[in-house]
């Protein structure tokens, strides 16, 4: 989804210092949105795509380990953890494709790649955020229906979401390369080249959908998370203060998961919906750069918090655990 940088102004030469020699000022066919570059490496590279290169680099790293964990452990094989892989692996594709775009831009440069390139993006990002959506639900229903949550069924519910998530996502990504793209139509392009205006709205109308049902779920679970602490400060005849600090644990970590979906995505999805393909692409880019570091802050938030994912990487790395120090696994409705 990133794209050499092409602008029609003098803003984003003056951000490099000079005038950035792959503008074509006279040609009038050329917009300013993110565009694949055709010629060949005699020009210097776009500083842009290098920091997209090394978000991406950071979130495969951080995601591969998230992946082989999970994969490699027997115990963590629970509906919680399935989703947290499937986060994981979604983010770590994203990485990749982020780093993969960058090879090939500048490397091996064609419309073909280029829309194959586009399409893994789209569908890499929307599993991610499509399994953000997963592990809401999840974690509502193990509030929900906490006596039957660890039964068989559940885990078929999760599977259910696994494939809907990855055959959206799928269908999404592929889309671009089946023929839903700007090539032929350069006046239909979006403020991402070469995916059509209507494709992007698409895209950027189900984000604000994913967003206000994750929004609704975790006000749900707010509600919940209250109402248990209250009656757990009941039972054991808590004082009122310990009541009030559980609630604003349970409501500050919820208010740090949305609000980091919330900045990180919101203004891509916001600008995708009001720009035009002739607007300078470095607002698309510093839009679109914060929308890559989710996929960085997801492992931290969903993965390396829990206990068990923590003891597997000391036993990864240090290949000894402290059996003396007490471990638990964190349910899903520890939020």
């Amino acid at each position: 989804m990133n794209e050499s940088l092409v602008v029609n102004d003098s803003s984003a030469s003056l951000m490099a210092g000079e005038a950035l020699p792959w503008i074509e000022a006279d040609s009038p066919e050329r917009n300013s949105s993110l565009e694949f570059s055709t010629a060949p490496l005699d020009f210097p590279i776009n500083p842009w795509d290098i920091m997209l290169c090394m978000s991406g680099t950071v979130i495969a790293c951080e995601n591969a380990i998230v992946v082989a964990i999970i994969f490699y452990t027997p115990t963590l094989r629970t509906p919680m953890f399935v989703l947290i892989g499937s986060l994981a692996t979604a983010d770590l594709l994203a990485g990749m494709g982020l780093i993969l775009n960058f090879v090939f831009q500048y490397v091996i440069s064609s419309e073909t790649i280029s829309l194959i390139t586009v399409g893994f993006l789209v569908a890499s990002f929307t599993a991610s955020i499509s399994s953000l959506l997963a592990i809401t639900v999840d974690r509502y229903f193990s509030l929900y229906n906490a006596l039957t949550y660890f039964s068989e069924k559940t885990l078929q519910c999760v599977h259910l979401m696994l494939l809907g998530t990855w055959g959206v996502s799928l269908f999404l990504g592929l889309l671009p390369v089946l023929g839903w793209n700007c090539l032929d139509e350069p006046a239909s392009c979006s403020i991402v080249r070469p995916l059509t205006r209507s494709n992007i709205t698409l895209l950027a109308t189900s984000f604000f959908c994913i967003f206000a049902l994750m929004l609704t779920l975790y006000f749900k679970i707010c509600k919940i998370v209250c109402h248990h602490a209250h009656q757990i400060a009941l039972q054991q005849h808590f004082f009122a203060t310990s009541h009030y600090v559980a609630t604003k644990k349970g409501v500050s970590t919820l208010a740090i998961i949305l609000g980091t979906f919330g900045a990180s995505w919101l203004p891509f999805a916001i600008y995708c919906l009001v720009g035009e393909r002739d607007y300078p692409s470095v607002y698309t880019y510093a839009t679109l750069l914060p929308a890559t570091y989710n996929s960085m802050i997801n492992p931290i938030i969903y993965a390396y918090r829990n206990a068990e994912i923590q003891r597997s990487i000391y036993m990864l790395l240090c290949g000894c655990f402290q059996a003396n120090k007490a471990y638990r696994s964190r349910s899903p409705s520890e939020v």
